[in-house]
């Protein structure tokens, strides 16, 4: 996969997520994903990455090796993205 396609499938699956999605390694199944979404909001952290890895349809593991997952609600999705790239 590419990150514009995993991109893509998250925010096809979470409505109105904001989505960031860096290769870690130039191999194409290494990844590091911001996601903001409103429907995060009173979720804990573990429900959180798995309506992520839902919206991926089980290719963690498969297609995708390994992901790096950050989740937040859509007003921290900015500053989120800037300290995850630094």
């Amino acid at each position: 996969m590419t990150p514009d396609e995993i991109r893509e499938s998250i925010e096809q699956a979470l409505s109105g997520a904001q989505v960031e999605v860096r290769d870690l390694t130039g191999t194409g199944d290494h990844y590091h994903a911001v996601v903001g979404y409103a429907g995060f909001a009173e979720k804990g952290l573990i429900q959180q990455h798995q309506m992520v890895y839902g919206a991926l349809g089980g290719k963690v593991g498969g297609e995708i090796h390994a992901l790096m997952l950050k989740t937040c609600l859509p007003e921290e999705f900015e500053a989120a993205v800037a300290a995850e790239a630094e």
